[in-house]
């Protein structure tokens, strides 16, 4: 496999620099998935904007870092099942609960249905078991929640992509491993 080299704020065309510089101030690093995607200045702002784009959606960050968390197991992404559980315990989960919502077993009812049609979503290239979305619908959520559930698969599987096709080092502690779950 090619070695992909993650590049520094200085090897990256200028269009992306401003990025890193707005990365570096908002989370004091410039995390390798990021500046993968700076190889492509265009992909990098294009990315950036849609994932500031899933904030104003139906979910909130917990919601948000459940979904990404679920696909990224699906999608067998190291990288982003370390920095989602990293972050998923900034927004108050525990570890413990970051397996569970890996595996779509958390107690709460809403996040066990939203990881398991996440992860549906995923496994199936969009044709969610019916079942998961019937629960997803009696829960409350609407037509618009479901395009915005969609969207968030989108998001966490692009990152997943990058970091499955590149291998570039992962900067966020290990996730724990989970344990394969019975049928």
């Amino acid at each position: 496999m090619k070695d992909f080299p993650v590049p520094t704020r200085e090897q990256v065309a200028p269009a992306a620099q401003g990025v890193f510089d707005n990365l570096q101030k908002g989370l004091g690093f410039i995390p390798n998935i990021f500046a993968t995607i700076a190889h492509s200045p265009n992909a990098l702002t294009n990315y950036l904007a849609f994932q500031q784009g899933q904030a104003k959606g139906a979910f909130s960050a917990e919601e948000r870092e459940a979904v990404f968390l679920a696909v990224s197991q699906v999608n067998g992404c190291v990288y982003c099942q370390a920095a989602h559980t990293a972050i998923a315990k900034m927004n108050g989960f525990s570890e413990e609960e970051t397996l569970q919502l890996r595996a779509g077993t958390h107690a709460d009812p809403k996040l066990s249905v939203l990881t398991q049609l996440a992860a549906s979503i995923t496994t199936n290239r969009g044709r969610a078991d019916e079942q998961l979305v019937e629960a997803f619908f009696n829960l409350g959520y609407s037509e618009g929640a479901f395009i915005d559930l969609i969207s968030l698969v989108t998001d966490i599987s692009f990152a997943n992509y990058v970091h499955n096709a590149t291998q570039v080092p992962v900067d966020f502690p290990a996730a724990p491993k989970l344990e394969a779950q019975p049928a």
